[in-house]
């Protein structure tokens, strides 16, 4: 299997829950599918997805 098809495989799971991926994730993938995505180009995805805002925390 290639690169691109176990992509294309993940997408159609996704669809199957009737979901959708967003706009940042279509283009990762399409960077990912072509092999021009790095890990630092993950890391700078994920993070933006999933990056927490710290609160100040007094003891």
């Amino acid at each position: 299997m290639t690169n691109s098809q176990a992509w294309d495989y993940a997408i159609g799971l996704i669809k199957v829950d009737g979901l959708e991926p967003t706009e940042d994730f279509k283009k990762y993938i399409e960077k990912e599918k072509n092999g021009e995505a790095s890990m630092e180009d993950l890391k700078l995805y994920l993070d933006k997805k999933y990056k927490v805002k710290l609160r100040d925390v007094k003891s």
